[in-house]
């Protein structure tokens, strides 16, 4: 932006260095060439100024003499021949006027664009200060929560969640930084340019790039980008406000565990009474494939020639347990992987297995199935189930004189649902599902799993 005056330039007459130039002439004088304007009475009227190499710049083009005017309506440097022609009746001033005028006005802005830089270098320490007490407030607030608490197993888990709000902020309040810091590097730039633009004695250039130097600059309002939030009486704020966050999730998350605790035991207490199950074959649908030792079905995608018995479900593709039960607690355990159809649960002896059957508890069937995608209890009316994770593998547990019938995802140690205050009066039997084939989709079977109650937390 701004042009130095060049360290060397030559006489146009000879090889010395130049130490003026003259408009009228439109020569570049040594001193020895320049004697002739110091003496002779009309050369001393021309007018001189540093030597420079672009002589032709400070010349009219159209007139060939010097630009010894400034056109303040056009806002351009014209010559004497311009003043009585094309810019006749606008308001001309001596260069050396308008270049005391707007040397002034290049010294205010000076001044404003280092009071910017000011401004902006205490901004800049704020910001410094207040990301550095976010990081002393993390340390501290982590430290003490060390100190009140020794859960190895749960401390990672909730400080990674704090720690990860920390970081979002801390990588904020970089990027407000450098860009604070690119601002503050812009206008020092510029007013060094300022600076040196400001001892020049060259009115024409000063005036011609006069509009770049006093244009505004571009700056953000970092008062309303630092805003409440960023102050350090805020980050005081919040580091209180995180610990309170951190001690509900705290509370939240041993409740959870205090939870998953219970059901743990409630699952190993269940499988105290865990029975053998084999499956049916005398009751199940023609197109389902039982395993040979009983633990397995799936769907064959193809009727078998079967005989049509009383207890084979002929309709519906269901199989019953071989054993029923008429009292007491029992449970079994039942893998569903791969599954995208099932139905799980115990029904009653005398339920009906021709034709079309609506499974439902008021019908003798105390079952939960999925179904594309949901899952439900096959209460009446049905109950969709909101299940956090996909079963692998469901536990059953009926007890009999409660008229309870519970099941649970034995992988994930959860409650799915429980069957309460039932009227159990007859034989009860395991009950199985696997749904239809569905092309191959559906093509895992049902796995009657041995009960090893060896969960843990």
């Amino acid at each position: 932006m701004y042009k130095k005056t060049p360290d060397w330039v030559q006489c146009e007459t000879c090889s010395e260095k130049a130490t003026k130039s003259c408009l009228n002439c439109g020569t570049t004088y040594c001193e020895t060439h320049l004697k002739p304007h110091m003496v002779a009475k009309r050369l001393k009227k021309h007018k001189l100024m540093d030597p420079v190499e672009n002589l032709e710049d400070y010349i009219c083009k159209k007139h060939e003499r010097p630009l010894q005017f400034f056109c303040r309506d056009d806002q351009t440097c014209v010559c004497q021949f311009c003043t009585e022609g094309d810019h006749r009746g606008h308001n001309t001033v001596p260069v050396e006027e308008e270049y005391e005028e707007k040397k002034s006005q290049l010294k205010k802005t000076q001044r404003e664009v280092q009071e910017i830089i000011q401004d902006r270098e205490k901004m800049h320490k704020k910001f410094k200060a207040t990301h550095a007490l976010r990081e002393t407030q993390k340390n501290q607030l982590k430290a003490d929560i060390e100190d009140k608490f020794c859960l190895e197993k749960i401390l990672p888990r909730l400080l990674e969640g704090m720690e990860e709000e920390q970081r979002a902020a801390e990588r904020q309040a970089e990027g407000l930084i450098k860009d604070l810091q690119q601002e503050i590097t812009e206008h020092q730039r510029r007013n060094s340019e300022l600076e040196k633009i400001s001892h020049t004695e060259d009115h024409l250039h000063l005036l011609q790039i006069y509009p770049t130097l006093c244009s505004p600059p571009h700056t953000r309002n970092w008062a309303d980008v630092m805003g409440p939030h960023l102050s350090e009486e805020a980050v005081r704020r919040t580091a209180s406000e995180n610990e309170i966050l951190f001690y509900k999730k705290l509370k939240t998350f041993l409740e959870t565990l205090s939870k998953k605790a219970q059901i743990i035991a409630e699952i190993k207490q269940c499988g105290l009474h865990a029975v053998d199950v084999t499956l049916d074959p005398d009751s199940a649908h023609p197109s389902l494939i039982l395993s040979a030792d009983g633990k397995q079905v799936r769907h064959g995608d193809k009727r078998q020639n079967l005989p049509d018995n009383p207890e084979r479900f002929d309709e519906c593709i269901c199989v019953l347990g071989k054993e029923g039960f008429s009292s007491g607690r029992f449970y079994y355990e039942v893998e569903v992987r791969g599954k995208t159809e099932w139905d799980l649960g115990v029904a009653r002896e005398s339920i009906n297995r021709k034709g079309k059957i609506t499974v439902s508890s008021q019908n003798g069937y105390w079952t939960v199935s999925l179904r594309n995608g949901k899952y439900k209890a096959c209460a009446g009316p049905p109950v969709l189930l909101s299940l956090s994770m996909k079963p692998q593998k469901v536990g059953v547990f009926v007890d009999y004189e409660e008229g309870l019938v519970s099941f649970y995802d034995v992988e994930n140690s959860s409650h799915i649902y429980s069957f309460t205050g039932q009227s159990l009066s007859e034989k009860l039997y395991p009950f199985f599902s696997t749904g239809l084939n569905d092309g191959g989709k559906n093509s895992a079977p049902l796995i009657i799993s041995p009960v090893t109650n060896t969960l843990t937390s």
